[in-house]
């Protein structure tokens, strides 16, 4: 039966001479795996396809479901709402790249979720539509993502409690608190001051909460990028 709903590309894989599996997190059906065909070769056809199964697309489609495990197909799909600064800016890329692989780590869940998946598509199109000050937004990201995720913190505490338990808080705990406090507390609009230290002590305290709450969620391979690019 096909049905129309909203999606966001989390990533795709080669498959076969011309074909991809691209894993999509649908607002109907949650994290789904589509199996596409005529989409790589050296046409221009298939080279305007593939561009719509790059990280984070949001996408309009019509798919096809089946509840049995397995690979589904999409009928009919277009680009939403296509990025006007993400792809063109190397910083901003840098942070899609480490929200791109957050989410692949984070969503697991294969049915609907109407509030998760709101977040996540006006939260790209707020980064999107940022022209300065977004140095932080991977940091508000993973602090507002953790309430859909079932473990948001109440304040910025909780986390340094969580997170230096057996090991004591840090000698930049009174600034680093201020800014994670902030970040709890304030829209992605709504500008954090911070310095690189503050920035890179924070994304290491949180990816240590995230590993104190999903099972098997280890560090982010793209870490290393967006630490040289917030230098």
């Amino acid at each position: 039966m096909l049905h129309k709903t909203r999606g966001i590309v989390l990533n795709f894989i080669k498959y076969r001479e011309t074909s991809i599996v691209t894993k999509i997190y649908t607002e109907a059906f949650g994290l789904q795996s589509y199996i596409v065909n005529s989409v790589r070769g050296g046409g221009k056809k298939s080279k305007g396809k593939i561009s719509l199964f790059q990280p984070l697309t949001l996408l309009d489609l019509v798919v096809y479901y089946k509840k049995s495990p397995g690979l589904n197909r999409i009928s009919e799909l277009k680009c939403l709402e296509p990025y006007q600064t993400i792809p063109y800016d190397f910083k901003k890329s840098g942070i899609a790249l480490f929200i791109t692989e957050l989410l692949n780590k984070c969503l697991k869940e294969e049915e609907g979720n109407d509030a998760m998946f709101e977040f996540l598509y006006t939260s790209l199109l707020v980064f999107d539509h940022l022209h300065v000050g977004y140095e932080n937004f991977h940091l508000q990201f993973m602090i507002k993502l953790s309430r859909y995720l079932g473990f948001e913190p109440r304040s910025a505490n909780e986390v340094f409690d969580q997170v230096y338990e057996e090991v004591g808080k840090p000698q930049l705990y009174q600034e680093e608190e201020a800014v994670l406090s902030q970040l709890i507390n304030l829209p992605f609009t709504q500008y954090t001051k911070s310095s690189n230290t503050i920035r890179r002590v924070l994304l290491d305290d949180l990816i240590k909460f995230y590993q104190l709450h999903i099972e098997g969620f280890k560090d982010l391979k793209s870490m290393t990028v967006l630490r040289e690019l917030m230098e």
